[in-house]
């Protein structure tokens, strides 16, 4: 191949080294920032020698090479003149992306509620439970057991500003310490006890608003934004021999009236209108919000939108003491389960019914991705019925006045906080949503060839057999949220959703290439298979945080040697797919089979034959 020559052509097709504001590339593409996209000859780059193709996405024009890029970037850099002849920090250090207002809202919310969401279900399960013990009679509210465990229930959400305090620190680069100074402050029992009092409180003279702050959310993430602005300046202010005392000091001292006399009653009347319009919305229309938001929830899931309702849920299950969203979005959910146990019951493909089975069980449980992007979508139909059953049975739900009482997972682990006015209602929709999309899919869902018997045990011609690079649930590559991977414009392979953080070599191999983002590494196998491992989508851009190397290009690997380490929770906090896919990149060489298996596990997943 000859590098120098296709650099040439695509710096000439991107409108010459002047349409250019700044580039870089990442595992296997060459990223541009144009200043003028309608000057690119997209359809002419698309067919040079050498490119897979071209994906115009994120402000970003992006040249698909795979893993050869860096041989094609170094001479683009010295030709573009962009640097130091493609040495690493020119060609990797990608600009910061400045995205929409939308994104970087839902990116947020998502990095505050992630890492304590599964503690917080559950403690909403176990309210549920409690409630569901204490209407049969089984424990009294005034036993010692009921007491005790509800303190565990109900102190998480009381605290909740606390947990929030934390990871909005995180996420905004501030102090955690000082901004859990600031909400166990708002939670302090004597300034609760006096802003409950009879007579008010007053900061030097200026009267405070009396509020309760337990439980809230809007007041706390407002304050540490706030305090995102005032850290630095006082870091700027104060030497550095006193800035570690001062900083704090003064960041409390300042913020905590601020919060008190502004930012607090701006939140409680923020969240009170939130809670308000939802509550309106569900008094004055409940058919047509139950059907709009039973038949759109998985949709919403889908483009990752649907980080912007646990705030509102949260915000109104603090005001009014009940939601009624939650209800009517489980329902969407079971939906979702019926429509793959249709599938499941329906077809007599050994490896679509694993998938289906496997995922109905996770869809009940409230993880449904699995079976949208393995099965549903992939099938189209059984999603479309599952639409229709979220609607109508949301619409039972809601017109019947379903809620719940406290915040948890979206599935049939919740429904004990939905006991209470409107309960039978929940229980006929979830039933309506399950039992319309099963019967749906298993008579018009499943396509003909979808029917027919693939057998575990039939004959495998075996070739190269490449094993899990990590464990987890796979998917095809259709699944993934990338046009590049999900068409297989890069070549064959299949996707993996982790369970844990170790990528592990899939067979005895070289390291061809590895990159100073560390989100990518190709090798090349003793026999001959090109193989890119990529973890996550677009990740590139978090430069090397959350990821730990430990091969160098050129190492010799087996199959089993670990690669790469990962922290997938904190990735998934900052807003990405953790999704790993495993490309074969010279596919033309080979016709290639997946296994039937539904759990990457310590085993084959590819079996690739040589032509």
């Amino acid at each position: 191949m000859d590098y120098e020559g296709l650099a040439k052509e695509i710096l000439t097709d991107v409108g010459g080294k002047e349409n250019i504001n700044t580039a870089w590339h990442c595992a296997t593409r060459l990223r541009f920032k144009l200043k003028d996209e309608a000057k690119a000859q997209t359809e002419k780059i698309e067919n040079l020698d050498g490119v897979v193709t071209v994906v115009q996405s994120a402000g970003q024009y992006q040249v698909v090479i795979g893993n050869s890029v860096a041989n094609v970037f170094e001479p683009l850099s010295k030709l573009a003149g962009l640097g130091n002849g493609g040495e690493s920090a020119t060609t990797t250090d990608e600009p910061v992306e400045k995205d929409s207002l939308i994104n970087r809202f839902i990116g947020f919310i998502s990095s505050v509620f992630t890492p304590f969401l599964g503690a917080m279900a559950g403690t909403g399960v176990l309210k549920g439970l409690l409630t569901l013990l204490s209407v049969t009679g089984v424990l009294k509210e005034t036993s010692g057991a009921y007491q005790i465990w509800y303190a565990a229930a109900d102190g998480f959400f009381y605290f909740l500003p606390v947990f929030l305090a934390i990871t909005a620190a995180r996420r905004l680069k501030v102090n955690e310490f000082v901004a859990i100074g600031l909400a166990v402050a708002l939670l302090y029992p004597n300034l609760v006890a006096a802003m409950g009092g009879k007579t008010q409180l007053d900061f030097f003279g200026i009267p405070v608003v009396s509020a309760t702050y337990s439980s809230s959310v809007i007041t706390i993430l407002l304050a540490i934004w706030l305090l995102s602005y005032i850290q630095p300046v006082f870091d700027k202010f104060f030497h550095e021999s006193v800035r570690n005392i001062f900083t704090p000091m003064f960041s409390l001292a300042l913020l905590m009236p601020i919060t008190v006399l502004a930012i607090g009653p701006l939140g409680n009347g923020v969240g009170t209108v939130l809670s308000g319009a939802v509550e309106a919305i569900y008094n004055v229309a409940p058919l047509i919000a139950g059907a709009i938001m039973g038949a759109l929830w998985e949709v919403f899931v889908i483009f990752g939108v649907h980080w912007t309702f646990v705030p509102v849920i949260t915000n109104t299950i603090a005001v009014s003491g009940h939601d009624p969203l939650q209800p009517i979005l489980t329902v969407a959910v079971i939906a979702q389960a019926g429509a793959l146990l249709g599938v499941f019951l329906k077809t007599k493909n050994t490896k679509l019914k694993s998938l289906s089975g496997s995922a109905t069980l996770s869809a009940l449980l409230g993880i449904t991705e699995p079976g949208i992007y393995g099965v549903t979508l992939k099938l189209k139909k059984p999603f479309i019925f599952a639409v229709i059953g979220g609607a109508i049975g949301g619409a039972i739900a809601a017109v019947g006045g379903a809620q719940a009482t406290a915040m948890t997972l979206v599935s049939l682990l919740g429904v004990p906080t939905f006991i209470g006015p409107g309960f039978m209602s929940a229980v006929i929709g979830l039933g309506v949503g399950f039992v319309i999309p099963t019967v749906l899919t298993y008579f018009f869902g499943v396509p003909a060839e979808e029917q027919t018997t693939t057998d575990l045990n039939e004959t495998v011609s075996v070739g190269e057999q490449l094993n899990a690079p990590i464990q987890g649930t796979i998917l095809p590559l259709s699944a993934v949220k990338d046009p590049v991977f999900a068409s297989e414009a890069m070549g064959k392979g299949l996707a993996i959703v982790p369970t844990n953080n170790d990528l592990v070599a899939p067979a005895d191999a070289t390291v061809a290439a590895v990159y100073p983002s560390k989100h990518a590494i190709g090798l090349v196998t003793d026999a001959g298979a090109e193989t890119l491992l990529h973890i996550g989508i677009d990740t590139v851009q978090l430069d090397g945080q959350h990821f730990e190397q430990f091969v160098e290009q050129g190492q010799k690997v087996k199959a089993g040697d670990k690669l790469v380490t990962f922290d997938r929770a904190a990735i998934a906090a900052a807003g990405y797919d953790t999704t790993v896919m495993m490309i074969v990149t010279n596919t033309p060489n080979y016709t290639i089979s997946e296994t039937p298996e539904t759990e990457a596990r310590n085993a084959w997943v590819l079996n690739l034959k040589a032509f």
